[in-house]
């Protein structure tokens, strides 16, 4: 085991020996402050106990390639871009918890990619299909998975999920995304957005405002009822596979920097579309299928030099729960 899996493997089992049960408060009040546990706990009830799988994104396809950075004014010294071409892994995959579900449903597709400097420090990036996270915090984004768990006989309640969207205003642009939503025809033809907010300390002292997206060279695409038909429920790998021997699977990752004005605590508002880009590289994939992304945690919060997360606290979450699902993974739970 390398130095970095050991250090977030103890780090995982610590995070999910210290805490075994849900958060009493939370039986009584689902807004009440949650921890990592009780989402690892809610998603198992929502998706069900899936051992040896992560607990959130479980279906997906791993692939590995190269990242070709540009430098630019806004991340002046930073070691990310300045260090030549660098491998990457990343990990596409479907959101929820279940390791089957089927691929031809619309719905959260994901990214997770590392990518590794010549020093052995990691930069992860994540992102999704959705530009706007379901709710402004952990505690409203557990009040509304919380609403999707049905009772004693199995029965889900509509009335009672419709109810926390209208109370809770910061869950509704995602649910509006998520009404309109079409499967994506390939993980190559999808974008993904890092809803979260960082920063790049320059040299001069001064801060760049970013959040990362990640975008195809090959046209974004999505699938109708028509083109769905005989589709198998698992085409995403393959299809991805085919595409890499047909030729080039590409995608720009950029940068979207943001103005003062902008939110940097809040995932579930997007930024004016207007806002300045900035090119951070392309990452071009060569093989995908392999097992390079099992021993990988794409926690967001780990990144190379120069770089700070911002006080967002569902990004803050993501540390402690990603290491529980971690630590219950590799431990075949």
């Amino acid at each position: 085991m390398t130095h970095q899996l050991h250090h977030v493997f103890a780090a995982a089992v610590v995070a999910l020996t210290t805490s075994s049960m849900i958060n009493p408060a939370m039986a009584q009040d689902p807004l009440a402050k949650p921890q990592a546990t009780d989402f690892i706990e809610l998603f198992e009830k929502l998706s069900g106990k899936h051992a040896g799988f992560r607990k959130a994104h479980a279906r997906g396809v791993c692939a590995t390639g190269t990242f070709s950075p540009e430098v630019s004014e806004a991340f002046r010294g930073a070691p990310l871009l300045n260090s030549g071409e660098l491998p990457v892994t990343l990990r596409f995959s479907l959101g929820g918890g279940n390791p089957h579900s089927d691929e031809r449903i619309a719905g959260a597709r994901g990214v997770g990619l590392q990518i590794k400097l010549p020093d052995g420090r990691i930069h992860n990036f994540t992102g999704n299909n959705f530009p706007v996270f379901a709710g402004k915090d952990p505690a409203t984004f557990f009040g509304f998975l919380s609403t999707l768990l049905p009772d004693d006989n199995g029965q889900r309640d509509p009335a009672k999920t419709g109810a926390f969207i209208q109370q809770h205003p910061s869950v509704q642009a995602h649910v509006a995304w998520q009404a309109s939503a079409k499967p994506a025809a390939s993980y190559a033809n999808t974008e993904f957005f890092g809803i979260h907010t960082f920063y790049y300390d320059k040299t001069n002292a001064q801060r760049t405002k970013f959040r990362w997206q990640l975008t195809p060279t090959l046209p974004v695409e999505i699938l109708d009822e028509t083109q769905l038909e005989g589709k198998p429920a698992d085409f995403l790998a393959d299809r991805l596979t085919a595409q890499l021997s047909e030729g080039d699977v590409s995608f720009v990752l950029q940068a979207v920097v943001g103005e003062p004005q902008d939110p940097d605590i809040d995932p579930s508002i997007q930024w004016p579309k207007d806002r300045p880009r900035v090119a951070l590289g392309k990452i071009t994939l060569q093989d995908a299928g392999d097992e390079a992304c099992v021993p990988i945690n794409f926690d967001p919060n780990v990144m190379s030099a120069g770089f700070k997360a911002s006080a967002d606290p569902v990004l803050q979450m993501r540390s402690p729960a990603y290491a529980v699902s971690f630590a219950k993974r590799l431990s075949n739970q």
